[in-house]
C-alpha cells in the first residue's frame, strides 16, 4: 500500500486571501519562514541565512544538532542558503516590489485580530 500524502489543510497563509485562492498547503509548514521575494529592498544576506536556518531546523527535526551532526546542519543551512539566494536572483515578476514597513503593518493588524489585542 503506498504511503499516504501529506496532510493538508485549506486554511492560507496570513495574506493569502481565502481558502479558494491559497489552495492546499501542507498542515505544518514553520512559520518562521518569510517570503523574500520581491521586496524592496530586496532580502538581506541574513534574512536568506535565517530562513535556511529554520528549514534545515524544521527539515531536521532538532533546533540545535548533537556535536556529531553539527557539521552536517551547518553544511545544509549554507547549503540551502545557497539555493535560495540562486532562486531569489532567478525569479521574475511583473508585479511591483512591495513595501517591508506596509506588510509588517498588515502583519501586525493580522495578529491583533486573531489574538485580540
Amino acid at each position: 500500500m503506498p504511503p499516504a500524502p501529506p496532510e493538508v489543510n485549506e486554511a492560507p497563509h496570513p495574506g493569502e486571501g481565502t481558502p479558494s485562492q491559497a489552495g492546499p498547503t501542507l498542515a505544518r509548514m514553520c512559520r518562521n519562514i518569510r517570503p523574500l521575494h520581491n521586496f524592496a529592498p530586496p532580502a538581506t544576506e541574513d534574512e536568506v541565512a535565517a530562513a535556511a536556518l529554520q528549514y534545515v531546523r524544521k527539515v531536521s527535526g532538532s533546533a540545535r544538532p548533537s556535536q556529531r551532526n553539527a557539521a552536517a546542519f551547518d553544511r545544509a543551512v549554507e547549503e540551502v542558503a545557497a539555493a535560495t539566494r540562486r532562486l531569489l536572483a532567478e525569479l521574475v515578476t511583473t508585479q511591483p516590489p512591495r513595501d517591508r514597513e506596509v506588510e509588517a503593518a498588515k502583519a501586525r493588524a493580522r495578529a491583533a485580530v486573531r489574538y485580540g489585542t
